[in-house]
């Protein structure tokens, strides 16, 4: 909080309509005030200035809120735009957590606050959303209620869980509210997505679209302020899931006394149907967790036949590889190795042992993973190119029982919005659950390796096995409802080759947030680029 308190003679109502007490807000508070919050996503960057770019108001029966658009201008030449909505209180207790700083108006003192923390507020929204009528023109604020939504009156709304780049809030105890507070000057793929499948598919294992609040100030395009959904019930997400699941495999291990050496091999990507699966390895694994890989495969299936059946909505029908797709491609995962071989060699002294090894493998083999990102065709390329969820692993799934929900289809953090909308081969969104399951298995051995009478090298041979049988299942399960639903993702030596592409990918993408994050957790991603540098690659 600033050390003054702010004044401004203008009534509540009036507040900003003056640009002097626009700038010390924005000098004085909010500049302060945003780089402390979880949801903002420039803590790595230089602020140079921040400003109102847009601001509107919303009213309701009395009420009177602002929402500020907030354009955040860095040192490093680029920009990001934030969603705060303001409130005001007279009483300081009433603000809690949301407290952005004091605020005298003409004769009446109070406080600021972010106004998510205001059961006020959200009742506003609800009810707005609720009662949600069309809207037409460009600088108005728009809510839609989705065809499902019964709702008649607010009850109760509380936070789900910490916050973290998105603020979400569980209204009625039946609708989640998702508000993004990293917002663009487009339509969000998280509401885009959710509401097609619940509109024009039969997908129903993602949560169901409720309503949403979008922001028309950009022609064609409406600015996504918030995604409601139906509340799923679910034992909690897909990491903490499987997480528990090889505790007990590893614990399997350990009380058996399992010869890891005497356990049947497989070949990465090998497909294995789950009665193939050799009795050896369903001892150790237990039955019931290799049939949830199965059904985890069977739901992600589903979901990219659901979005790749489209054949008029332009935004989700399948698409060819073409000329420009091969150089969009190419020119972004070049820019992003580059990057991340900068911080490689920056960071070696933070290394040693293993870690250190493949991390000087890497340099020296730099040249030949070029050669693997430069060698995609698209002229060889015979399937098609859908919409995918862009950023998926266990911690995007829900558990319900011995099913899943698949969500947040916002896509991959650090990739700019229309990047984001690309229809992609769907192997990226497999790619990226196979090297979820590898950090789930590595994130087990390093809880659990000093408690364990195994060595680091046994552990570590038990894991890669795990992970290729976990991959054949879901492989064999995915391969085949793809095919006989008839969604085209090229042939059996396309369908490896991007898969291999992709893996690669991912794994030199995941570099960057383990060096400069935890550079002890380095060897995973390291590990996996060694495993497909490997691997004999398949060629198209």
């Amino acid at each position: 909080m600033p050390k003054n308190t702010l004044s401004n003679p203008k009534s509540w109502e009036e507040l900003l309509n003056d640009d002097a007490f626009k700038k010390q807000l924005t000098d004085d508070v909010l500049e302060h005030y945003i780089i402390d919050q979880r949801w903002y996503g420039g803590k790595s960057s230089t602020m140079k200035y921040l400003e109102i770019s847009e601001f509107f108001t919303i009213a309701h029966k009395g009420d009177h809120f602002y929402g500020l658009l907030l354009e955040v201008n860095f040192k490093e030449a680029f920009y990001q735009h934030y969603f705060l909505p303001l409130g005001f209180v007279e009483e300081k207790e009433v603000a809690g957590n949301g407290l952005i700083a004091p605020i005298k108006l003409g004769n009446t003192s109070g406080y600021l606050v972010d106004a998510l923390f205001l059961d006020s507020f959200r009742k506003v929204l609800f009810e707005k959303i609720i009662e949600s009528e069309p809207v037409e023109g460009l600088g108005t604020i728009a809510f839609h209620a989705g065809e499902g939504l019964m709702e008649t009156e607010y009850r109760s709304s509380r936070f789900l869980g910490a916050e973290q780049s998105n603020t979400s809030i569980i209204f009625n105890d039946d609708y989640i509210v998702k508000f993004f507070r990293r917002i663009y000057s487009s339509t969000n793929p998280d509401y885009q997505i959710c509401r097609y499948l619940t509109e024009q598919t039969s997908f129903d294992r993602s949560p169901t679209y409720m309503g949403s609040i979008n922001l028309n100030i950009v022609k064609k395009h409406d600015v996504t302020l918030a995604l409601m959904q139906k509340l799923v019930p679910n034992q909690g997400d897909g990491w903490e899931w499987m997480l528990g699941e090889l505790r007990t495999v590893f614990d399997t291990l350990s009380r058996k006394r399992i010869n890891i050496k005497s356990l049947p091999d497989i070949k990465l990507f090998e497909r294995i149907k789950l009665n193939d699966i050799p009795l050896e390895i369903i001892d150790w694994t237990g039955l019931e967790l290799l049939k949830k890989i199965r059904t985890l495969a069977l739901r992600t299936a589903q979901f990219h036949v659901a979005i790749g059946a489209e054949r008029n909505d332009l935004k989700f029908t399948a698409a060819k590889y073409n000329g420009d797709y091969n150089v969009w491609l190419k020119n972004r995962l070049l820019y992003m190795f580059q990057n991340r071989l900068n911080t490689v060699e920056n960071n070696l002294h933070k290394l040693k042992g293993e870690s250190l090894e493949l991390a000087q493998e890497l340099l020296e083999r730099k040249n030949d993973i070029r050669a693997r990102f430069i060698e995609f065709d698209w002229h060889r390329m015979k399937g098609e190119r859908i919409r995918v969820h862009g950023d998926y692993h266990l911690g995007q799934v829900l558990l319900d029982g011995h099913d899943f929900y698949l969500l947040d289809f916002e896509g991959e953090p650090e990739s700019t919005i229309r990047d984001r909308k690309v229809k992609q081969m769907p192997q990226k969104d497999l790619a990226g659950m196979f090297r979820s399951f590898h950090y789930a298995i590595y994130a087990t051995i390093f809880e659990i390796q000093d408690e364990m009478p195994l060595s680091k090298e046994d552990l570590y041979a038990a894991g890669e096995l795990l992970y290729k049988y976990f991959i054949s299942i879901f492989l064999d399960t995915y391969l085949h409802h793809i095919h006989n639903h008839n969604l085209n993702i090229g042939y059996q030596k396309e369908v490896n080759f991007l898969l291999q592409f992709c893996l690669l990918e991912k794994a030199i993408y995941e570099l960057g947030y383990e060096f400069n994050s935890r550079p002890s957790w380095a060897i995973i991603p390291l590990r996996g680029i060694h495993s497909i540098m490997n691997y004999e690659q398949e060629k198209v």
